[in-house]
């Protein structure tokens, strides 16, 4: 089983980034509460495809955990019965969690199909777990690390619960993202320990893998500068609607003039990091040379957005870039720690 790990890492790493694009797109259609509960969706393992499904019926046999919406708000059936001619409250009890009473069937099947990629994405990393432990008498850092991104990973599913619960809290989204950052960031760690090393000895100055550690804490603080510009983007929607796009930054806020100058120094520290790897000939330059693609087209997403009315599927490629920036960034420096420690 030893000869599958590697690949089942990298299976693992993709579903990542396919939660991660998934997240994306939910919060670029606004469908975060498409499913007002959780794990469930209005009671149901598969969601209603219409609004009578939600609505009361009577003549109908309920299960405890379903919910419907009544004059507005949420009820939930405290237990199973079957409703009478006419609604009888008490056979239901208000939904408290929170107040958001709406259905749109493409919202809900959009959080439905998120949730539904981080169910799919626990069954390749329990058999990682499993397999993980054959390397315990030879390298107990993998074992280690594997149950470690288990943990993150089942935190991050309760994570989910409170962000649907808080109805959608900008710091509990914010936190939420940076989870799923850190447990790619195990997963690549645990990608390093098993891929066979090849590298050649090569010289990295001390200053070279500070500024690389800098600029990967930059990458993940321009990450979170871009929550809360998003954050002022949600509530500008609530005010002006999902169409009226010219106003969804309008008038910009100062996180967004914050996260705009704070590109400049990533851009200033990855150019340093590329022009020393060229002139040193470090073997870290290919990999350098995709940071500054992935820089060049956030940069470019973020031009579309402010000037171009956020055009489609230009938010979720901005987010998905940043992930993908991180990515590299943080390979780049295992492998020159690496380097160091067997100089």
């Amino acid at each position: 089983m030893k000869k599958y790990f590697k690949n089942l890492v990298i299976t693992c790493i993709v579903f990542i980034y396919l939660i991660i694009i998934a997240g994306a797109v939910v919060r670029m259609t606004g469908s975060g509460m498409g499913c007002p509960d959780w794990p469930k969706c209005f009671g149901y393992y598969i969601p209603p495809t219409e609004v009578s499904q939600i609505e009361w019926q009577p003549q109908r046999e309920y299960t405890a955990g379903t919910i419907v919406i009544v004059n507005d708000a949420l009820r939930i059936a405290p237990s199973n019965f079957t409703s009478g001619t006419t609604y009888d409250k008490t056979n239901w009890k208000q939904y408290t969690k929170h107040d958001y009473a709406k259905f749109n069937v493409w919202h809900t099947w959009i959080e439905y199909i998120n949730r539904l990629v981080t169910v799919l994405a626990g069954f390749p990393m329990l058999v990682l777990l499993f397999i993980s432990y054959q390397f315990w008498s030879t390298k107990k850092t993998i074992p280690i690390a594997t149950t470690l991104m288990i943990i993150a990973m089942l935190f991050q599913a309760w994570l989910g619960k409170v962000v649907v619960d808080s109805n959608l809290a900008p710091l509990k989204i914010t936190i939420h993202m940076v989870v799923a950052f850190i447990i790619l960031a195990m997963l690549l760690y645990i990608l390093f320990l098993v891929k066979p090393v090849l590298f050649e000895k090569q010289s990295y100055s001390k200053t070279f893998i500070a500024t690389l550690l800098f600029a990967s804490v930059c990458t993940l603080i321009q990450v979170g500068l871009g929550t809360q510009v998003r954050q002022s983007v949600d509530e500008n929607i609530k005010t002006v609607g999902m169409l009226a796009k010219s106003e969804w930054l309008s008038p910009p806020t100062l996180s967004f003039y914050i996260h705009r100058s704070f590109s400049i120094l990533v851009v200033v520290l990855n150019g340093w990091l590329w022009y020393t790897a060229k002139k040193t000939k470090l073997t870290a330059l290919p990999k350098l040379n995709w940071v500054l693609l992935c820089i060049g087209l956030e940069a470019f997403t973020g031009i579309l957005m402010y000037y171009f009315d956020f055009p489609f599927l230009s938010q979720p490629l901005h987010l998905v870039l940043s992930s993908l920036l991180f990515g590299i960034q943080f390979y780049i420096l295992l492998e020159t720690q690496y380097l160091v420690s067997h100089q």
